[in-house]
């Protein structure tokens, strides 16, 4: 019995050394590396938590933008956008598009353009060799959106300068229906005619600094009017554009809005398509009829003039921007049946009746993305009696190079040899700076 205890008593020294704590540093590096250890997974828990809540957000807002999308894609269906409104940029936006052309150059002719004269066609417009020197060219500035979804509207200032004095106007404002069924669109207010190829396009998308001479002469460089236009496309495939125009006729080569302000009318129609991946083409006939009163040229009385244009594309694998070539030509009959009034001698007044013709070829190289160089043939058939006969025929021919730093600007050297009549010739060079500024649409083919 006595045993027990005594081995218990001499146990107890050796227990009361296990229970003192250690002197081991060893120990005290371990419990601080498991308290940093448990404080960086609470940093970790934290992190987890934060990563979770913002997928979730991302995940509703994901599904809110598939919605939106979704209900896009309905609404487009139900209202799609007519085929001819290419300016038609960005047109799920209600915020309008801002764009700018700057447009300036350098111009030297050998012949004074105060003595030029073009024999059978009087100069209007803007039909003329322009000034000598520096001088700011037709600048723009232009606004688009979709109205609502029924409408479309677009506005483009126009800034020059004639004579040292600045000229702003309207170039175009219009609207385009956006939901008319079967193809139909209707645009009304002031707009550039269809008519022609060049002619309802804006001149800064030219391939060279000036319009063709028939442009020049037949429709003042550009028909554009207040009215109504009319155009029907027909569905994919084969590219089908059938349309017409109703303009009031203040513009040349009309005057004085004769018919109560309905005095020129139009018709068009352009046909276009693919031929493989390479080659693409656009074809049309034109005529525009008008009721001349004491127009630019002297004329008064009935006009109809037909144009027919053609142009082919052809680009290496499609891709017009690296390369390609573009051939372009455009036919102009000028039918007139009325009087003459010279307005330096306006007691004395003549019959004119007889027509005129003109027309232009143009070949483009698109070389890279950077340079593109062509020349252009122009060419004029004056009439052979009446007050503006002439045995000669004015004839142009035009040779550029064009270098482009991006789409948005570029510099351009052209070089042309007029002979607008039998005595006359004119050498011109012309240097040119274009560029673009803001959102700006994509032009049409």
């Amino acid at each position: 019995m006595l045993r027990k205890p005594l081995l218990l008593l001499t146990l107890l020294p050796a227990l009361a050394v296990g229970a003192a704590p250690s002197a081991d540093p060893r120990f005290d590096a371990l419990d601080a590396r498991i308290a940093a250890l448990e404080a960086n997974a609470q940093v970790l828990r934290d992190q987890a938590a934060a990563a979770q809540a913002e997928a979730a957000a991302a995940r509703a807002e994901l599904q809110q933008m598939r919605a939106e999308q979704s209900q896009s894609k309905v609404a487009a269906v139900a209202a799609p956008a007519p085929a001819m409104s290419a300016s038609n940029a960005n047109g799920n936006a209600f915020n309008p598009a801002i764009s700018m052309i700057l447009t300036g150059q350098y111009a030297h002719h050998s012949l004074d353009p105060e003595n030029y004269q073009r024999s059978g066609f009087p100069l209007v417009g803007e039909g003329g060799p322009g000034e000598q020197g520096l001088k700011l060219g037709e600048s723009e500035i232009s606004l688009s959106a979709n109205i609502d979804d029924k409408f479309y509207g677009q506005m483009t200032l126009a800034f020059g300068s004639e004579d040292g004095e600045t000229e702003v106007g309207i170039e175009e404002a219009y609207i385009d229906t956006l939901a008319l069924p079967g193809g139909l669109s209707l645009r009304a207010g002031r707009f550039f005619s269809n008519i022609g190829y060049l002619n309802s396009h804006h001149a800064h998308t030219d391939a060279f600094v000036d319009r063709p001479l028939a442009y020049q002469d037949f429709v003042g460089n550009q028909s554009g009017a207040d009215g109504a236009q009319l155009p029907w496309v027909a569905p994919p495939d084969l590219y089908v554009e059938l349309g017409g125009e109703l303009l009031r006729g203040d513009n040349y080569p009309s005057g004085g809005a004769d018919n109560d302000g309905v005095g020129v009318q139009t018709a068009f129609a352009h046909l276009g398509g693919d031929v493989g991946i390479e080659n693409s083409w656009l074809a049309g006939i034109s005529v525009l009829r008008s009721d001349a009163v004491a127009a630019e040229d002297g004329f008064s009385g009935e006009q109809t003039l037909y144009l027919a244009d053609a142009t082919w594309k052809w680009a290496p694998r499609g891709n017009t921007k690296d390369g390609g070539v573009t051939l372009r030509g455009e036919y102009f009959f000028d039918d007139r049946d009325g009087v003459y009034v010279d307005a330096a001698v306006p007691e004395l007044v003549q019959a004119w009746r007889g027509q005129r013709r003109g027309a232009y070829l143009e070949g483009v190289y698109r070389i890279n993305r950077s340079w593109d160089t062509g020349y252009r043939y122009d060419r004029l058939w004056a009439d052979q009696d009446g007050p503006q006969a002439s045995d000669h025929d004015p004839v142009r021919n035009s040779l550029m190079l064009t270098w482009r730093n991006s789409e948005f600007s570029l510099l351009r050297l052209q070089y042309s040899r007029d002979e607008p009549n039998a005595d006359d010739s004119d050498n011109a060079i012309y240097l040119q700076y274009q560029a673009t500024l803001g959102a700006h649409g994509a032009h049409k083919f």
